[in-house]
């Protein structure tokens, strides 16, 4: 059984399930990725996964062997599971073509007894990283897979398209192939969930999960969602949830000394409660304790609830405030990784 994973320019994986004897004997689920990489990231790419139904050894297989010439090693990412990483220097716009296994055998070490000849194109690595997450609605994104190619080693292509109409603020950050804000923040939101570091770089431990929550169809449960800020008079923040206003307030930015700093930027760490303590551009201190319902985005800047006798206007030392029941209502919809943004 073969099931590929379409994405827009390059073949990125493709799923291959064989008929097999057991290793000691077990069979091997074959993830054949066709990966591209930018020029710099030049080593430690997986190249091929093999997850085996019984407990294996990277060592006991044999070398990847490619043409032109690359560097590589067996690594070890969980009991049944290894993959072949590229250790040596890849060169963009080229392609690599190495045999990836149909069948294995295996005594005290483990041989490939059949070969397809498989073609990795290098260029980027995001594009297949963009379609798992659209795939497990981590992305404000759809994915719909192309027609597949008569060959394996051919490209597959595919479409993505925004699956909520949000403003062009979030929008025009997408690109498709780039490492964006957009698609930084929806692999936080993964590693949160999945109890990884959230880096937002998609190391082998994230790879490993995205192939297997995408194997298993475990999608993300939550909704999609997007604070939007605007500095213009009277300062307003808008919710959307799915990609629907859900609720408007108004809230105070950063007054001149220390602004709020323009731009998107992802949910980083959160407090039901919380004390803040700082300078004030006066050189006097600041201690508010019991500070509640705070959302970081940008290293102090934070969406949270604060008391004042008015709002709508610049009063803060860079955070967003609002009426306490407004940042209570906020809350539950700015896990990690949900993106803010802030304009005039």
């Amino acid at each position: 059984m073969i099931r590929r994973f379409a994405v827009v320019g390059a073949l990125t994986l493709v799923l291959v399930t064989a008929a097999t004897p057991p290793l000691e004997s077990s069979g091997a689920t074959i993830y054949h990725v066709a990966v591209t990489v930018s020029p710099s990231l030049s080593t430690n790419l997986p190249l091929l996964r093999l997850h085996f139904s019984a407990p294996t050894k990277a060592r006991n297989l044999p070398p990847l062997v490619t043409q032109p010439p690359l560097t590589t090693r067996w690594e070890q990412i969980g009991p049944n599971s290894v993959q072949a990483i590229a250790t040596g220097a890849l060169e963009p716009l080229t392609n690599y073509v190495f045999r990836t296994p149909n069948t294995m055998s295996c005594a005290k070490t483990c041989s490939f007894t059949t070969y397809t000849t498989s073609v990795a194109s290098v260029s980027t690595n995001l594009v297949w990283e963009a379609q798992l997450l659209a795939q497990l609605n981590y992305l404000p994104l759809t994915f719909t897979p192309g027609t597949p190619q008569s060959t394996p080693s051919e490209q597959v292509n595919g479409t993505f398209t925004w699956a909520y109409n949000l403003p062009t603020n979030l929008t025009s950050l997408w690109s498709v192939g780039t490492d964006n804000v957009v698609l930084r923040a929806a692999l936080e939101t993964f590693q949160s969930q999945s109890n990884l570091p959230v880096t937002g770089e998609a190391d082998p431990t994230t790879w490993s999960d995205l192939l297997t929550a995408a194997d298993d169809n475990h999608v993300d449960p939550a909704t999609y969602d997007y604070v939007d800020v605007t500095e213009q008079l009277p300062e307003t923040l808008t919710l959307y949830v799915a990609g629907k206003v859900t609720f408007t307030t108004l809230v105070n930015t950063g007054i001149e000394p220390v602004p709020t700093e323009l731009g998107t930027f992802p949910v980083y760490v959160r407090f039901i409660s919380t004390t803040m303590s700082g300078q004030n551009p006066n050189g006097t201190t600041y201690h508010d304790p019991d500070i509640p319902w705070v959302s970081y985005f940008n290293g102090g800047d934070a969406l949270h609830g604060f008391i004042r006798s008015s709002y709508g206007f610049p009063q803060s030392l860079g955070c967003v405030e609002m009426p306490f029941a407004s940042a209570k209502t906020v809350f539950p919809y700015t896990p990690i990784g949900t993106l803010v943004t802030v304009h005039d």
